[in-house]
């Protein structure tokens, strides 16, 4: 399931991108005396990717259907109709969901939070069994199934504890 970019952007095409944007980060002379560095390039572009982020859910409304769709003409046209690429595009974009769900910042995740979190985990890895199938890699489907499974024990562990919380359910003894 790797993708390869016909025309790999450099640290510096990214970072250009972001001066451009204006949401350049401020890279410290002392640690970066010769700018951005090709090893910077993936944290360059998840602050790309915020940016761009940021900048659609600014221009589109909630409500507006014709918002959404002029978003993803847009992405389905510079995606085009590969649909491997497509699809790995989307099971990169639900792991990085369920990372914002699950509240890094936070010492505990709070359950309703976490069940949300596993259960965009388990979409991923459902939708990755099924592109390993595609593939024929039966291992690959196997590993993913796993871990698919053990994210919708979670969600069910984590439903479970939202509903002991507002007291809907009892405490399971060995919880």
């Amino acid at each position: 399931m790797s993708i390869r970019s016909e025309h790999p952007a450099s640290a510096d095409q990214v970072y250009a991108a972001l001066v451009a944007l204006g949401a350049e980060p401020v890279l410290d002379p002392e640690l970066w005396p010769r700018g951005p560095q090709e090893e910077d390039c993936r944290r360059l572009l998840g602050v790309l990717l915020a940016k761009v982020e940021l900048e659609i859910t600014a221009a589109t409304r909630l409500t507006s259907d014709e918002d959404e769709a002029e978003v993803l003409l847009g992405w389905s046209g510079q995606v085009g109709p590969d649909s491997s690429l497509s699809a790995n595009v989307l099971v990169n974009r639900l792991h990085r969901t369920a990372v914002q769900l699950m509240g890094l910042d936070e010492e505990e995740t709070p359950a309703g939070r976490s069940a949300s979190a596993m259960a965009v985990v388990a979409a991923a890895d459902s939708f990755g069994a099924h592109l390993h199938f595609q593939e024929g890699d039966v291992e690959g489907v196997r590993r993913a199934l796993g871990r698919a499974e053990t994210s919708l024990i979670e969600v069910l562990r984590n439903v479970h504890g939202l509903r002991v919380d507002i007291g809907d359910a009892e405490q399971e003894p060995d919880e």
